[in-house]
């Protein structure tokens, strides 16, 4: 029988791969010097690496020379393996463009500090918008980083690592068995969600640390449950659940969370992060934990006494870009509302969605009709229909004080809060806001953003549009995709169609007359992602807020003139989608109809329909025998309902279910729906397509 911790065989082989080298070094002494810097530049791990450094230290052989540059080199490389802290150089790159190892320049060991110097330059610059965002920053960092790759292949030809980097993926290799009769869709899904949990596990058990945090800090590290989110939140993995837990446990008793919100002061981007990304997982695997739900309230407690009041256009906002759980920054500069402010509220939100409450409808509605209010206004040379990034206060004009609406310059980094930062955020508000309320005005932006987009790719200019036009507005809203996704999964209303064909791959492939052709061309180009280059996930990583970043790098313009484009990028929103049926972000105004209660192996599952009336998923179990389940449903209105499985009857050509030729699994089972979350239990069959219907009772 197969291992299912197919996670362990990349870190299985890394540790054996060490040990050889290990081995085989200790068995061939006495090596030459040059012999050992050449293994150690080809390691196939970091520790492994170390350890030859070590035993060249000790070298009596060595000249004096290179055994200064091993003195500084061999500290740098051991703070590499084992710091606590991941991104220990951040501020010695970003101010220097380099971190001197103190290696002469001609050395022996000078492409091993290159090795080190690059890696370093490449994970600053993917951490940093104020590098990433600007072509000629960029350039600077990752040119010096491609030099310093060239001079360690040059030494180290056999390094994989240097290789990787420099273009030429690492294969990721793992055994998928029982997809030879499953549909497309379903081996894709399967594998992505598989490889997924295997880089979840890997963090978790190489990265956790005693206190719960894993390496990047606790305001990077909290952001990682959002690519979790398809194994996190669409199935029930117990390990991943209880690291979770134990996480957003960890960081609201740090002593800066004591209060409910951060302590100190900075952005709301940041200071937000702290809580709502711990708090809303926990919303979702413990939604029923006082705890939480007191925590939620907590931040509306917050913005209703403190951090907002009524600007001089009689509207709510809030006062400022800065402010800490007991504190509000009064400085003009930083005096804005922006669209990350909604971060700051997010739990709040979800409460508000799940239960009604009127306190918090008063109070999020009226917020709301300030952004509306902003958006309807041509100001400053804004165009009118088009939400700003921030709202000043007290005056509530658009924008800040810097020069261009769009430009606010209200805080240290400023690209983070140009225009459209998250304005995607505000846009899922409003549409919350429209559903609870059924006020329409709430979805005049939505509607006039939407238009622009669609005048803007049925005719786009011939030139480069100014900045802040109605056209280069336009060019950046593709984000308003995911939001118009969810207006129709929600009304069933075709409204927004035309444009969600054009910019919303998953709605051209999941929503109506969708074909399954599209959704498989979608899952492989994920898969194909996962498929090459572990490290640049895993060890490689050096900033948790970046674990799936890498692919990134081969873009044009990043580390060649020009990409690689067959190096993709992995699609968590894509598998969170799929297996949920919600076809947006979880983190604003989430419609995932259900969790899988079964592990994230070995298993397809796809929601096909689902809303307060029924449900369908399409389901692939990859094993042997049949396979004991549960569903956890969310969307369904309070009623009686009855579910059944059906799977094929016979092996058939893989494709959609047919209405004939299936067998009766389970039911159909009676179950009452009573509140907002409802268990069912049910089996299904091995190698062969099921489909599970909810539906209310006749």
């Amino acid at each position: 029988m197969r291992s299912r911790n197919m996670l362990a065989a990349p870190a299985i082989a890394l540790l054996v791969g060490a040990l050889t080298v290990a081995t085989a070094d200790a068995a061939a002494e006495p090596q030459t010097v040059a012999a050992l810097i050449q293994s150690a530049g080809n390691a196939e791990s970091d520790a492994a690496r170390l350890q030859i450094l070590k035993r060249l230290h000790k070298r009596p052989d060595l000249d004096a020379a290179l055994k200064a540059d091993l003195d500084r080199l061999v500290p740098a490389v051991e703070k590499w393996v084992t710091s606590k802290r991941l991104p220990y150089f951040s501020r010695d790159i970003q101010r220097n463009l380099d971190l001197d190892f103190g290696v002469r320049r001609h050395s022996a060991l000078y492409p091993l500090a290159c090795l080190y110097r690059a890696r370093m330059l490449v994970w600053v610059t993917l951490e940093s918008g104020n590098i990433i965002r600007h072509r000629d920053r960029r350039r600077q960092f990752l040119d010096k980083a491609v030099a310093s790759f060239k001079v360690a292949r040059e030494a180290y030809p056999e390094n994989r690592i240097v290789r990787m980097y420099l273009g030429e993926p690492i294969p990721w290799p793992k055994d998928l068995p029982g997809a030879g009769a499953a549909p497309e869709w379903a081996a894709l899904q399967r594998e992505n969600t598989e490889r997924l949990a295997d880089l979840i596990t890997w963090w978790i058990d190489h990265r956790m640390q005693p206190d719960g945090q894993y390496g990047g800090g606790w305001g990077d590290d909290c952001e990682m449950w959002r690519w979790w989110a398809p194994v996190l939140i669409g199935f029930d993995d117990p390990k991943i659940v209880r690291a979770q837990a134990r996480f957003s446990d960890a960081l609201m008793s740090q002593p800066h969370m004591k209060g409910g919100y951060m302590s100190r002061m900075t952005d709301v981007e940041h200071s937000a992060e702290d809580s709502t990304d711990v708090i809303l997982p926990m919303m979702h695997l413990a939604p029923d934990d006082p705890v939480w739900t007191k925590r939620a309230l907590r931040l509306a407690d917050l913005m209703e006494t403190l951090w907002t009041g009524t600007n001089e256009r009689g509207l709510l906002q809030f006062k400022s870009t800065y402010f800490t759980v007991d504190k509000v920054d009064t400085n003009p500069q930083r005096a804005c509302d922006t669209v990350y402010h909604v971060r700051a509220v997010q739990p709040a939100l979800l409460y508000w969605q799940r239960t009604g409450d009127e306190r918090l409808g008063r109070l999020f509605s009226t917020w709301m009709k300030t952004w509306v209010d902003a958006a309807a206004r041509a100001e400053r040379g804004k165009p009118a229909g088009v939400i700003p990034s921030a709202v000043h206060w007290p005056d509530g004009r658009v924008g800040g004080v810097g020069n261009q609406w769009w430009d606010p310059r209200n805080h240290g980094e400023p690209t983070l809060y140009e225009w459209p930062s998250a304005a995607r955020a505000v846009c899922d508000t409003l549409l919350l806001t429209w559903h609870m309320t059924g006020d329409e005005q709430y979805l005049a932006p939505l509607r006039s953003m939407a238009a622009m987009r669609l005048k803007y790719l049925k005719d786009p200019p011939e030139k480069a549009p100014a900045a802040g036009s109605e056209a280069w507005c336009a060019a950046k809203l593709g984000f308003l995709a995911t939001t118009l996704a969810k207006y129709r999964h929600l009304t069933g209303s075709n409204e927004f169609d035309t444009l969600l064909g054009r910019d919303y791959r998953s709605h051209v492939a999941l929503g109506p007359g969708g074909k399954a052709s599209a959704l498989a061309d979608a899952l492989r180009a994920s898969a194909e992602a996962l498929r090459i280059n572990w490290p640049g996930y895993t060890s490689e990583v050096r900033w948790t807020d970046r674990v799936l970043r890498f692919p990134v790098l081969f873009r044009d313009e990043y580390l060649f003139e020009k990409g690689i484009r067959s190096i993709r990028s992995p699609n968590p929103l894509l598998l969170y989608t799929t297996a949920t049926g919600d076809p947006g972000d979880i983190r604003y105004l989430p419609l995932n109809a259900v969790r899988w209660l079964t592990p994230p192996r070995d298993i397809a599952a796809l929601v096909t329909e689902s809303g307060p009336g029924g449900l369908e998923a399409h389901l692939f179990h990859f094993g042997e025998t049949l396979r004991p389940m549960g569903a956890e449903l969310y969307l369904l209105k309070p009623g009686r309902y009855t579910f059944e499985v059906r799977a094929e009857a016979r092996q058939a050509a893989p494709g959609p279910a047919r209405a004939g030729g299936m067998d009766r699994i389970v039911g159909p089972t009676a179950f009452e729906v009573t509140g907002s979350r409802t268990r069912i239990r049910f089996e299904i069959p091995a190698r062969r397509l099921s489909v599970l219907r909810v539906a209310p009772a006749r």
